[in-house]
């Protein structure tokens, strides 16, 4: 029988994790090669970028016809829309859905939060952004401030910039443009803190994605106690009630309080013995 020394085990050892190491760049370098990082042939869609600090050096006509930029704007917790104004499409029921869920949000517009709605058409001006703000402000039934939901048009190297940093892809096509419809919420400091996707929004998911983006300045207490009980679900998209983690939380306390009721009895006694 022939009997393996220890150092002959070590070296086949040692030989099996360099293969295997070899093995797993060969891996990672041909994947790497054969990923397609052109921006051009990136598919039309949102490719979240969740906790990128974006640039916000980007700059852009507001809808009194002023130049203004991103950095300029953003001092709170702000919701970006990306569509054109003279969609025919989605872009409509996206700005209603917006419209709709600031209307109801439990936030105040101007002290916990602000709107910058951008146009991805380079050939659209101030003048058309001007009246479709003058749509959606008609519909409002709360105050909501002008100067805190601002309407922007650019050039198509800002227009490819900002969207290039939040991941929104889009395609021209003649006179229209094939995307998708999605907000995205950033920090005062431009981090992006959540997006939330589709057209319609609902008043408390919006509500979470400004908590999350101020980190509970908006409301400190009751901020971080709805931050702990609802986690957000990547998949759905939606916020839901975190029972496992609520429930875990009170039995913790209970069992705590229990255990110092113990040791306070267990004192008492000695104490009266």
């Amino acid at each position: 029988m022939y009997l393996f020394k220890k150092t002959d085990v070590k070296q086949e050892f040692s030989h099996l994790k360099t293969g295997f190491c070899a093995l797993a760049l060969l891996l990672i370098f041909s994947l790497t090669a054969s990923a397609d990082t052109d921006p051009a042939n990136v598919p039309i869609g949102v490719n979240e970028h969740l906790g990128k600090t974006i640039n916000m050096n980007y700059s852009f006509v507001d809808e009194h016809g002023d130049t203004v930029t991103i950095a300029e704007l953003v001092d709170k917790p702000t919701v970006f829309s990306f569509v054109y104004y003279t969609c025919p499409g989605i872009c409509s029921p996206l700005l209603s859905g917006l419209q709709e869920s600031l209307n109801l949000v439990k936030l105040e517009p101007g002290r916990d939060f602000k709107v910058i709605t951008i146009s991805i058409n380079e050939d659209e001006d101030h003048i058309l952004a001007q009246e479709k703000k003058n749509n959606y402000f008609q519909r409002f039934d709360r105050e909501f401030p002008e100067d805190q939901w601002h309407w922007l048009t650019g050039d198509l190297e800002n227009i490819n910039g900002i969207t290039s940093e939040v991941g929104f892809a889009f395609e021209r096509r003649g006179d229209d443009f094939a995307h998708s419809a999605a907000l995205v919420v950033v920090s005062k400091d431009g981090k992006i803190a959540r997006y939330l996707h589709g057209v319609d929004f609902n008043p408390f998911d919006l509500k979470m994605a400004l908590l999350e983006a101020g980190e509970g300045r908006t409301g400190p207490t009751i901020a971080k106690v709805i931050k702990f009980c609802f986690s957000y679900d990547p998949e759905g998209r939606k916020y839901y009630f975190n029972f496992l983690r609520v429930t875990g939380s009170i039995t913790l306390l209970f069992a705590t309080v229990f255990f110092v009721m113990l040791i306070v009895k267990s004192k008492s006694k000695r104490a009266e013995g």
